[in-house]
């Protein structure tokens, strides 16, 4: 995108681009009057291997998902996907104990985790009742919309 000189506010563009880095998005645009700008940076490679192997995924979720190969049929079924772009976190604060463990019963409505986005905490609550057969992330870990977070059966 070429934008003239004099009409750029570099302090926006250090703004928007600490605003990348605080919540770990790869990119952001704003328009203001005539002017529009778009701030992002590379991210890593990790659609190469989701193919073989959901990137986001922790090594015993995916040896699980590698040994049964009906379970992956379940999983795209049966998860909750991020409803929104940010850090996610199975506990209220670090010392505290998880919302859910793998094996634990859920409500409809009960609060499964917490997506950090632009600095507001949002709890994601569970569309169903139902057993977590799976966590697909781990703790304090960026994730994407529509990313699958919890398997719920």
């Amino acid at each position: 995108m070429s934008i003239k000189k004099n009409g750029v506010d570099q302090q926006l563009i250090r703004d928007l681009a600490g605003i990348l880095n605080d919540t770990n998005l790869t990119e952001i645009e704003v328009e203001l009057g005539d002017l529009k700008v778009r701030v992002s940076r590379h991210a890593p490679a990790v659609h190469a291997i989701a193919a073989q192997q959901p990137a986001y995924a922790p090594a015993a979720a995916a040896q699980a998902a590698a040994a049964s190969a009906p379970a992956a049929a379940d999983v795209s079924k049966n998860a909750v996907a991020s409803p929104m772009v940010g850090t996610a976190y199975l506990a209220p604060s670090p010392d505290a104990k998880p919302f859910i463990e793998i094996g634990q019963k859920v409500k409809e409505g009960q609060t499964l985790l917490i997506i950090e986005a632009m600095k507001t905490m949002n709890q994601i609550p569970s569309p169903r009742a139902g057993t977590v057969t799976a966590i697909l992330f781990e703790d304090a870990t960026p994730v994407e919309y529509g990313m699958p977070l919890v398997v719920i059966e």
